[in-house]
């Protein structure tokens, strides 16, 4: 079933949940029962990552076709332009029909790690060329698209950012999935702006908890998002006074304030980057009351 159909069908705000599968097969039971543990939250759906280059993609499948027939939840698998070409993407698609799969994450995506891309020589260059070939070539399926609050670092102007969001929604996607922000009056800017420039579709917020000092300055640097001064200098305080513990009660507690902040402000659900970290996500949904 296409997620916008069932996003329709919802009257109350809704969870959904981003996993990435584990590389190595040992890990993936223990895997299966972090997701099993999250359908607590009643998620609409599980969107499942794969490697730069599709180098997990195999897993991608196998994986999404667990959490649909096995565990329940409706899965959307990610699909990226790097080293895509027609035969393939045609190829995955079939996979994931044949696996009762129909909703996708159209993204660019990111070389490799150490490997430099021509994207003028790539088969999709951009994420709205990958949306365009799934709409012709799968109707039945869904698909969604990824949005920047704080623009993509890659764009030279915010404008700039807005039109290319509105090009890919343009080209037949269903919704957005925002990049992770920390501030929430980027959201509802991003949203003001979309809906001015007469796109209409829903825009779901991501939020991801902070878990550490090392870890959101990692994270910052990789997917150009801002934080708040003030956030920032709390979360060296609490570093200072108990270390990682103290940042991740921070962090739990300021992702709790952004989720009831979002939901008060009219979006349509909260889209967690779950870190495959079950008791995390339970706690976060315990405390936001959603």
């Amino acid at each position: 079933m296409k997620i916008i159909d069932l996003m329709a069908a919802r009257t109350s705000p809704f969870y959904s949940l981003e996993f990435f599968p584990p590389k190595e097969r040992e890990n993936w039971p223990g895997f299966f029962r972090t997701v099993e543990r999250l359908k607590a939250l009643d998620p609409l759906f599980a969107s499942v990552t794969y490697g730069a280059g599709g180098s997990t993609q195999d897993n991608t499948l196998e994986i999404t076709a667990h959490i649909k027939n096995a565990i329940g939840i409706e899965p959307m698998a990610h699909l990226t332009c790097v080293g895509a070409d027609g035969e393939k993407i045609t190829d995955f698609l079939d996979k994931l029909r044949a696996a009762g799969v129909h909703n996708v994450l159209a993204l660019r995506g990111d070389a490799p790690r150490g490997v430099e891309i021509d994207w003028n020589t790539q088969a999709f260059r951009y994420a709205s060329d990958l949306v365009t070939f799934v709409r012709d070539c799968c109707p039945d399926f869904g698909i969604s698209v990824a949005g920047y609050p704080a623009a993509h670092p890659e764009s030279l102007t915010f404008s700039d950012d807005l039109a290319y969001t509105k090009v890919k929604l343009d080209a037949g996607s269903d919704f957005v999935v925002t990049q992770l922000f920390f501030d929430v009056r980027e959201y509802f800017n991003f949203v003001a702006q979309l809906r001015a420039a007469g796109v209409n579709k829903p825009v779901l917020p991501g939020i991801l908890p902070i878990q550490s000092l090392g870890s959101i300055r990692r994270i910052l640097t990789l997917c150009g998002a801002n934080i708040p001064g003030k956030l920032y200098l709390a979360l060296e305080e609490a570093n200072e006074k108990g270390g990682d513990e103290a940042v991740k009660e921070a962090g739990l507690e300021f992702a709790v304030q952004q989720i009831r902040r979002l939901v008060d402000g009219g979006a349509p659900g909260i889209h967690l980057y779950t870190l495959n970290k079950a008791d995390m996500c339970l706690e976060i949904a315990e405390r936001a009351g959603l």
